[in-house]
This record gives structure tokens, sequence and C-alpha cells, in this order.
């Protein structure tokens, strides 16, 4: 069964990637109102921002407690030297660190008070609330013109006791289309909580409603993912679940678009979709539609010989274009297709994780491909990226894609064994030129993780002033394996 969690709910490492798939994940739920792809920017200075977990960092010695790491947008990229550093112990925020508590293991980024500086939502799956163990935690940090400071407050869950994980999975959108950001949070249940915006400096929200997309499957997981975005471009947010199918014992992914309306996101009108556990919306060939693009990053056949539907060998990435009736065209890329880099091999996880940017400004989004299984040389799972530039007809795996490993011409580091090269990608422009550059995360030096910052150079991602964020250098403890920069914000 290729059921791929968050990674703070995993008992995985590195070696699993020889066995079969990774049973843990870097998590990407977009926070997109429109047809393209909104950047963070939590001190109001015009430069995108990024937010990411450390979320099984130490803190004062409570193991995986969490920590969440916000790099702040200048002339020159991102680094450590204008960064917040928060955890549950950081004045202001809700909470006390504690052991497990895997503060920021998922996180979505809207203006939810209206103040014109993006705020962040942030889940603490693992918190243990009064006598309901693993029960989970949501809070809101505020943004401001210091950017995240930890000043934030709790959302409350509706119903504890029903589910665990409470936060495990987040979006943001305006999915009734009132001008205000909403906030969808899922747990271990199959319900989905929708909290309407115009949050209020208490957590209050102004209103609350419930969706249950099939995702049940055979172990009560509900929704491994959330992502969001404008698919029929009706000015709404519509909100795509990575969930099961039950029909088989594999418990197959399987993926739901779900409009948004005028009350709010509907499943009247849902739509089954190709599987990934790993999704971005965005408006790739530039027609007022926002693009599914959908990683299904594991193999064809399965370790025990069976044959996953819609996957193929070394992973897949499913893009579904959209109109105005919602999901529409579907073309599936790997490693094989075209002049896309390198090759299908068993155990690449083509698809891995997934992000959606203008890298040249043309107005078309590009796509960038995490491949952290790839093998280069004797190192396996080192890992690599790719990216794919979009036209008016969609993704352009012909001429122009670009792979970047660690041991390509610049980027920082060198290729080993277990890095995991881009188990975690985003586009953003952190740099305020209007093109989105390349940030990459990695399980690097053991489970430490970094962040390494590829820039756009206005026409391609290049390798010209890139740099490597370090947890040590971030404030993050690199006791245990913190897994810095493993899931980014959106």
């Amino acid at each position: 069964m290729h059921k791929r969690f968050r990674l703070t709910f995993a008992t995985a490492t590195a070696a699993a990637l020889t066995g079969g798939l990774l049973t843990f994940s870097a998590a990407t739920a977009t926070a997109a109102d429109s047809t393209t792809v909104p950047q963070a920017d939590f001190n109001g200075d015009g430069r995108g921002d990024v937010a990411f977990s450390a979320s099984l960092s130490y803190v004062n010695g409570k193991k995986e407690a969490g920590q969440l790491v916000a790099l702040y947008g200048t002339s020159t990229g991102v680094s450590s030297a204008k960064r917040s550093t928060i955890s549950q112990n950081t004045s202001g925020t809700p909470g006390t660190a504690e052991t497990g508590d895997h503060f920021a293991n998922d996180t979505a980024y809207a203006d939810f008070n209206g103040d014109g500086y993006d705020d962040l939502a942030v889940g603490s799956a693992g918190e243990d609330v009064g006598s309901d163990v693993d029960g989970g935690a949501v809070a809101i940090l505020w943004g401001s013109a210091s950017g995240i400071t930890g000043k934030g407050v709790t959302v409350a869950d509706p119903a504890p006791g029903s589910h665990d994980f409470w936060g495990r999975t987040l979006a943001a959108g305006d999915f009734d289309g009132d001008g205000k950001a909403d906030l969808a949070v899922g747990s271990t249940g199959a319900v989905i909580h929708v909290f309407k915006g115009g949050f209020s400096s208490s957590g209050a929200a102004r209103g609350r409603y419930t969706i249950k997309p099939p995702i049940m499957g055979t172990d009560g997981q509900g929704p491994l993912n959330l992502t969001a975005g404008d698919v029929n471009g009706d000015g709404r947010t519509d909100l795509v679940v990575d969930g099961y199918e039950t029909a088989s014992e594999h418990g197959w992914n399987r993926n739901y678009f779900v409009p948004g309306t005028a009350s709010g996101l509907s499943m009247a009108s849902a739509k089954t979709l190709k599987p990934g556990t790993i999704t971005a919306i965005g408006d790739i060939d530039a027609d007022g539609y926002g693009d599914i693009v959908s990683g299904a990053y594991w193999n064809a056949v399965m370790n025990d010989g069976t044959t996953a539907p819609d996957a193929a060998k070394g992973g897949k990435v499913w893009v579904t274009y959209g109109s105005a009736s919602g999901p529409d065209k579907v073309t599936g890329i790997t490693q094989d297709t075209g002049n896309v880099p390198g090759a299908s091999e068993t155990n690449d996880y083509f698809g891995y994780e997934l992000d959606l940017g203008d890298v040249n400004g043309d107005r078309y989004l590009d796509l960038v491909v995490g491949v952290a299984g790839e093998n280069i040389g004797s190192y396996a799972n080192t890992g690599a990226v790719t990216v794919l530039y979009g036209t008016a007809s969609g993704l352009n795996t012909s001429s122009g894609a670009q792979s970047f490993a660690q041991s390509t011409a610049g980027v920082p580091g060198g290729d080993e064994k277990d890095d995991m090269f881009g188990m975690d990608v985003k586009l953003d422009d952190v740099n305020g030129d209007g093109k989105a550059d390349l940030l990459v995360g990695s399980t690097e030096n053991a489970g430490n993780g970094a962040l390494t910052y590829l820039p756009s150079n206005g026409t391609k991602i290049t390798t010209t002033g890139s740099r490597t964020v370090s947890p040590s250098a971030s404030g993050v403890s690199t006791t245990g394996t913190p897994y810095f920069a493993a899931n980014f914000a959106d």
C-alpha cells in the first residue's frame, strides 16, 4: 500500500527507499485563491517569504516538539540572516513545546484577519489535548511588519475525541468568493472542517461547515493532503483532496476535486481525479483556469507484484488542465517523456514533490518536480529536481527542461547517499524581481535537513547566487533528526 503520510507521523527512514514506497512525506497544500499561485508576504515588504517546518526538532530537550522557520525575502534572496525561528515556547505562541507535538507538521498561509499581512496556520498534530493523546492542535500566527513573531491564537477543534491529529492537513483559500481567506483542516477523520474567513483576534471564525469526501480508507487515515486553487476560473477557490479509494485491499490513492461555490465548498459537483499524493494548482497555459498537477511517485509494480493503477516505473506526474466546468483534459509525464531529464528507474520517486511558479515572467506557470529517490553514480537516493516550463499548450517536455542535483556545477554541497535532494520544492519570488526562484529541501546529514536556494536569472533557474541554509545557522538543534525544510508552507 503506498500511503504517503506527512513526515511527522512516519516511522520510516531513508533506508525504506530501497524496499518500496516511502511512508513519509512533505506535504504541499497551496493557498491559492486565483489561477496564479500567490506567494507569502508575512512582513508586507512586497518580496516573497518562505516558511517551513523542522517538525521533528528537539526544543529544550523535548524530542520531536517541533519548530517553524520563516525566511524573509531580500534583494539577494533568502538566508538565515533574516528569519524567525518559532516553537511553542516562543512568547505569544499557543501551547507549550512537549515531546511529540510535531509543531509545524503542516502549514498554510493567507491573510486571515485582513490586515494586509499574510498569516500562517500551523498544525501541531501530535499535541496531547488534556487526556486526548495525539488529539492535535491548530494555531494561526499573525503576520506583521516584523513578520511572523509567534503571536497567535488557537483554532479550536470542534469535535475533540472523534479523531486524532487535528491539523494534520491544512489548506487556505477563498472558498466562497467573499474576499476573505478561509481555512480547511483535516485529521484522521473523514470529515474536513472549513472555517470561514474574517478571523478575529481571538481566533474565532465567522462560521464553520464540513465536507466529507469519500476518503475513509480501511484504517481511518482521513485525507492525506489538501490543496487549494481556482480550477474553474470563477473567482472562488476549489479544493483537491488527496485520499483513498477503498475498493481494493491496497486502498489505492485517489484524488477528489471539490469546487468552491457561493456557499463554500460543495460535494455536489465533486469529481474524481488521477492519483498523486502531492498536488499543486496553477494556470500553466495562461488560459484563465487553474491546472492540477499531482505526483504519483510510486512504481507501477508494487513489491508484492500487484500492479498499481495509473502509475509508472519510477513515478509519474499527472497534469489535469482546468476549464469552466472544472477538471478537463489529462496528460501524464514520466522521466521517459520527450526530453524530460533522467530515465524512469525503480524507486526514483519522480513527483515526490511539486510546485508551480513563473520562473521567466512569461505568464505561463512552470513546474518543479522533486525526484527524491534518484540514484546518481554510486549514491543511492541522493535526489534531484526537474524544472519544466509552461507554454500556451501546456508543459514543454520537448526542450528547455532543467535538472539539478548537488553534483550540478554551482549547486552547494555534493551528492551523498540518502540526501533526498528534492524532498520538498517551492517556486517563489524571494528576491523581488518578479520571477520565481527555486527552493529545495533535503534530508542532508542523516535527517538534519537543509534548504538550497537557486535563483532565477529572469530566463531560467541558475546556480549564480545560490546558497544553502542550515538548521544550526537558523536556531534549530541538530539533535536527533529535525528534518529542517521538509515541509514548505503553501
